[in-house]
Order: C-alpha cells, then sequence, then structure tokens
C-alpha cells in the first residue's frame, strides 16, 4: 500500500467513538412562564416500543447527513408540532455514550409559544409539563449507583487470553439521578442531562 494514500486518509480525519450504532440528539427546552424561567418535559405516549410513558425531553435517531444540532431541532419540531423558528438554540451539553448509541444534548429556549396550547403529537407525546428552573438549581438530586460489569457469552474463547476466566476485567459504577417534582420523578439519560446543565450553569457562581 502507498504511504501517500494512508497519509490522505488520515490527514483531516477526526477521531469517533468506537462500534457506536446510533446517534440521538436531544433539546432540553426553557420556556418563559409569566416572567419566570421552566424546564419543558415530556411524557412519551404509552403506544411506544420504546420507553413508554416515562419522562423525556424532545428528541430522537439522527438521520443521515443530518447534524447533531438539526436532529435536535427537527425531533422537538416533530414531537411538539412547532416550527424551527420557535426554537433558540443556546448550545451543547455534554453528551453521553451508553452500550452501543450515544446521545448529544442542546439547550434552546421556546420563543413565541403558550405552552398550554402546544399541540404535540399525540402518536409520541403523551402530554407536556414544566419544572421551574429554580427547583433545580436549588435541589440536589437523590443519587444512586449501578454497577457495570463484563459479563462474556457461554461461547467467548477464554483459551485466547491471559488467565483464561480469571481475567481481570474492568469494572465501574454509575450515577443514576432521579428529581421527583410532585407526582413526577425524573430520572435516567433526562435527569444526567439536567443535572450536567446545572453543573455548567453553577460553575461560576460565586
Amino acid at each position: 500500500m502507498d504511504i501517500f494514500y494512508v497519509e490522505q486518509m488520515f490527514k483531516e480525519r477526526k477521531g469517533k467513538p468506537l462500534e457506536l450504532e446510533n446517534n440521538y440528539a436531544v433539546l432540553l427546552p426553557l420556556i418563559n412562564i409569566d416572567g419566570k424561567w421552566n424546564v419543558l418535559f415530556e411524557v412519551r405516549s404509552e403506544k411506544l416500543d420504546r420507553q413508554p410513558n416515562e419522562i423525556s425531553f424532545p428528541g430522537g435517531k439522527i438521520e443521515e447527513k443530518e447534524t447533531f444540532r438539526e436532529g435536535a431541532i427537527r425531533e422537538t419540531c416533530e414531537e411538539l408540532n412547532i416550527e424551527p423558528d420557535n426554537i433558540a438554540l443556546l448550545g451543547e451539553l455534554d453528551y453521553i455514550v451508553s452500550v452501543n448509541s450515544a446521545i448529544y444534548g442542546f439547550v434552546g429556549i421556546l420563543e413565541n409559544l403558550d405552552v398550554d396550547y402546544i399541540q404535540y403529537s399525540e402518536n409520541e407525546v403523551d402530554h407536556v409539563f414544566t419544572v421551574p428552573l429554580d427547583f433545580f438549581l436549588n435541589n440536589e438530586p437523590e443519587t444512586h449507583y449501578t454497577r457495570l460489569e463484563v459479563t462474556p457469552n457461554e461461547n467467548f474463547p477464554y483459551h485466547l487470553i491471559q488467565n483464561g476466566r480469571g481475567y481481570n476485567w474492568n469494572k465501574g459504577s454509575q450515577a443514576v439521578h432521579f428529581y421527583v417534582y410532585g407526582d413526577y420523578v425524573i430520572w435516567g439519560m433526562t435527569a444526567r442531562f439536567i443535572k450536567n446543565f446545572v453543573n455548567i450553569v453553577k460553575k461560576d457562581i460565586k
């Protein structure tokens, strides 16, 4: 192989996480209600095969040749039945890599909308609700941890690795946050993005 070809292939290449099968994007939507900032959430429709009735942000799978920002805006528009002009994108949250998927988070303001009159898609959304932003800024979530371990399949070729079945696989833990607001429990990826947002906003507040 010509090393010039290899050089050209890597010259402008940007690295990415290996073995990712799916990319998703979500929007953390802020909305001003009577002069106070709130965070808007969706309760997913019970008709959905994936995570029915769970609390989430608007978002979904990135389409081919679509940027993460474009995907977050498109999914929000589809789920809330609003226009791109109703969204003022502020910037990026940190992204989450989970199993074979990556979820990219963005923060945006919903403009020129009355939350009581949002005609969301009933195929995807059961209902929407809002939580005052101050609630998250002033209340730490309840945090628990899950254990992460490698569990090889039954036919894993232990004879090809050092120490065979006694190999010391890496282990870890992952924080799971819970915000309880009235009858709503906000947890999982949604709570992780909220916590990330709060950490960023409060970082330089003395």
